[in-house]
């Protein structure tokens, strides 16, 4: 495997199981210096020794403004971290006519929000130490396909689309690529615990390439976007879900 990251520090959010812990997992073995940021002390303690190359973990509730703060702060090189991925989120199952305000202000919290704060601390401190950084959103292909049960979860993936591509033309002069990732149906350890576990079978026959989707597509995919390789490309949408969404 290239070590295409080495010298470079990481900063990997919700990263203490599934995609999250996938993509922290290739960053480091491709040279990065890896911090694992997750609500989950504990599990992130347990991934980071699992990972090893040298990874940490910093607990964090990426809905708290204070917390990002330190978070990005702890994490920095230099002045700044070179690398920022937002992973974090909270996946829900619930019916339309089960939404309600709260339920709605915690998933816009965790899943966009969040997003917002992490770029905000981490573009500042980038744009000070003269850091080209590069900023990767995990989005989700829901937001393309409209899918049931979710319409709190698939508006904040919306608006972490358009954020990017907002975000991009704002910080772009400054050498900062910002990009999005959305995945499909994952089988990570949270997926396989909710309802989103029956559904593989009808996905799969909405797909191109048949199978399911395993959180390794999608590290595979988040190393490269991270990376000196895909520096031309910026303000995009990658999606990684065996051509469930076509454009």
């Amino acid at each position: 495997m290239i070590e295409r990251l080495d010298g470079r520090h990481a900063i990997v959010t919700g990263a203490a199981q599934g995609i999250g812990r996938a993509i922290a997992t290739r960053l480091a073995a491709d040279g990065a210096h890896v911090v694992l940021a997750d609500i989950n002390e504990g599990l992130a303690n347990s991934a980071a020794a699992d990972i090893g190359h040298g990874a940490e973990s910093i607990a964090c509730d990426v809905a708290d403004p204070d917390s990002v703060a330190s978070l990005i702060e702890r994490a920095a090189r230099d002045g700044a971290p070179d690398i920022l991925v937002n992973n974090a989120a909270i996946v829900p199952f619930i019916a339309w006519d089960d939404v309600d305000i709260d339920h709605w202000r915690r998933i816009i919290d965790v899943n966009l929000t969040s997003v917002f704060l992490t770029c905000r601390k981490a573009t500042d401190m980038m744009r000070e130490a003269g850091r080209k950084g590069r900023i990767l959103n995990i989005a989700s292909n829901t937001f393309f396909a409209g899918t049931p049960n979710m319409a709190a979860y698939v508006a904040a993936k919306g608006g972490v689309i358009g954020f990017t591509r907002a975000l991009a033309t704002e910080v772009g002069k400054y050498g900062i690529n910002v990009n999005a990732l959305s995945p499909g149906l994952t089988e990570s350890d949270g997926v396989k615990a909710s309802p989103h576990n029956e559904a593989f079978e009808f996905v799969e026959m909405l797909q191109a390439i048949p199978g399911k989707g395993q959180p390794e597509h999608i590290a595979n995919v988040a190393s490269f976007l991270v990376s000196d390789d895909a520096s031309w490309i910026t303000g995009q949408t990658i999606n990684v879900d065996a051509g469930m969404v076509r454009w």
